[in-house]
This record gives C-alpha cells, structure tokens and sequence, in this order.
C-alpha cells in the first residue's frame, strides 16, 4: 500500500539526456606522494638517515649492556670478583726491593732525587717515616734545606734526618731525599725537576714512597690502604670531631679483625692514619684496640725517630 503521493510540479514529460559517465578528476592522494617524493629535502634526507644509524647504535648498545647486566648478576658468570680475590690470595703479600730504574726512570750519571717541599707548621709526619723507612732498604742521600720564604723553623725539623757522619760520593748512593721547608699550603714532590708536575698532597707522596719498598697487595687490599689514607687525611685531621670519633670507631672494628688496619702486614695506611691520630691531640677518647696499634707502631724505629716532633 503506497504511503502517499506527489503531483508533478511541471507539467508535460521532459526529454532530458543524461550523460553515461561523470567527468574525471585526478587522484589527490597518488598526487601528493609523487609530488612529496620529487620535492623531497636531502637534508631531510641525511636527517632520516642519521636518526637511523643513531637508533640502529642504540640497540646495539642496550644489547650489549643487557648481556653484561646478566653476566654480572649470574653467579657461575666468567668475570667474577671472587676469582680474583681467591687469585690473588693465592700469591702471598710479602715486600721485595723495587726497581728504581722502572720507577723513576734510568738517568745515566744522575742521582735520582726525591725532593720535596713541606710547611713547618703542619709536619707531614709520615713522610719522615717512609724516609726512615726507605734508609733501611736503600742507600739514601738525605738533606733539609729552608726556603727564603721560612723565617724561623724549629730546631729538631732542621735536623730531621739526622747527621751523615759517614758521607760517601754521590755516585754511590740509590736514592737522593731532599726535604725543603717552604711556605706551601700542602706537601708537594717532584722526583723529575723538568720533565713532571709535582704530586701533592701528603697521603698521595706517602703512596709514591710505600710504593719504593716493593710492597704488593691483592686489588681488594690495595683499595682499602687508599679508602684508610683518604680517611685520615681528610676526615681524621681535617674533619670535624663526629667525624673523628666515627673514624676512630671504624679503625677500633678493624683492628678488632687483624693487627694491622689491612691485613697481616704494615701498610701506608697504619703510617699515614697513626700520624693522623697523633696530630689531632686529645679531642677525641682513642679505643681500645686502636691505643693497643699505636703502641705497635711506636715499638718500631721508623715511628720512634718522628715522636720527637710530636713533644
């Protein structure tokens, strides 16, 4: 049933031809990528390019850090700390002479001198105890000079190294030690005049000379002589007194452990840290197990020959 109907609103049929197609456009879209593809910028190109070659890097590197993160964190992995410990626990620490000419170079003719420069204010302690022990394991050519920039100086420093009574030639001595009192805000030593920047610092020179004695360490120990140098220098003389007491209370638990701040052996850290704790006075109450160290330092002659200076 039709809904409804519409009259003719024109009278008459009209005759009307219809075309049998619409006209053509071009496509738009096929257009516009030809069109991007001929006008297309080469340095967007070098742009696109780099971009691929930076993210192509990228994950090459996150696959590289991914297989080391799994490395590190299996425990049969092949580069493990453990197997060096156990490694160089295995060769036994112990002290052989050391080979100047690798050290500090083969001068022909020349005495290799070791001079340093020291304020008479703040004795580097240490140093004199290295000195002290280096006489005992070389022949050394000692002299303490004043610079013009000291007015006065104490007169146990003046003769720190005592008198040479038996003076050989130059020639026949290994080492030449030559301490220079002078107005310098810290210890600073040069083995070569001409040919290096000085090493400053006293626990920095105290590690040079220890390292003349021929002495050998395990990695894991020689990180801990540098970590108790660093303490004492820094924190123990210099630092505040909670952060004396708390040094003191960290080398009582070591002590508490081995004779020695590390190990079995005296390193530079006993050196360095009994100077230390001698030069901050009675600021602070010393335990049980580090007066019971100090006393071992203090039988040794190298210590005894500083505690003059200490008076």
């Amino acid at each position: 049933m039709p809904m409804y109907r519409m009259q003719p609103y024109c009278g008459g049929e009209i005759q009307v031809d219809l075309p049998t197609c619409m006209y053509r456009l071009p496509n738009v879209h096929r257009a516009t990528a030809e069109n991007h593809e001929q006008a297309a910028d080469p340095a967007i190109q070098a742009l696109e390019s780099r971009q691929e070659d930076i993210l192509k890097r990228l994950y090459e590197l996150k696959a590289a850090v991914d297989g080391l993160s799994k490395m590190i964190q299996t425990p049969d992995a092949d580069l493990d700390v453990t197997d060096i410990i156990q490694a160089d626990e295995q060769s036994a620490t112990g002290s052989v002479v050391a080979d100047l000419d690798v050290v500090l170079g083969n001068d022909y003719g020349a005495l290799r001198d070791i001079v340093i420069n020291a304020n008479p204010s703040l004795a580097p302690l240490s140093l004199l105890i290295l000195h002290s022990l280096l006489c005992e394991r070389y022949q050394v050519l000692s002299a303490v000079h004043t610079h013009s920039s000291i007015t006065s100086i104490p007169e146990p420093l003046l003769k720190c190294f005592g008198d040479q009574l038996k003076m050989k030639p130059r020639h026949e001595y290994q080492l030449g030690f030559t301490l220079i009192w002078k107005d310098v805000p810290k210890p600073q030593m040069k083995f070569s005049i001409q040919n290096m920047c000085p090493i400053e610092g006293e626990g920095n020179i105290g590690r040079f000379l220890f390292s003349l004695l021929g002495y050998t360490f395990n990695a894991v120990n020689a990180t801990l002589i540098d970590g108790w140098v660093d303490t004492a220098i820094f924190q123990l003389r210099e630092g505040s007194s909670k952060e004396k007491a708390a040094v003191l209370k960290a080398m009582n638990t070591a002590l508490g452990k081995s004779p020695w701040l590390v190990g079995n052996e005296l390193t530079v850290a006993d050196i360095v840290s009994w100077c230390a704790v001698q030069q901050c006075g009675n600021s602070t109450a010393v335990p049980p197990n580090v007066q019971k160290w100090m006393k071992s330092c203090e039988n040794l002659a190298s210590f005894k020959s500083v505690l003059r200076f200490l008076k």
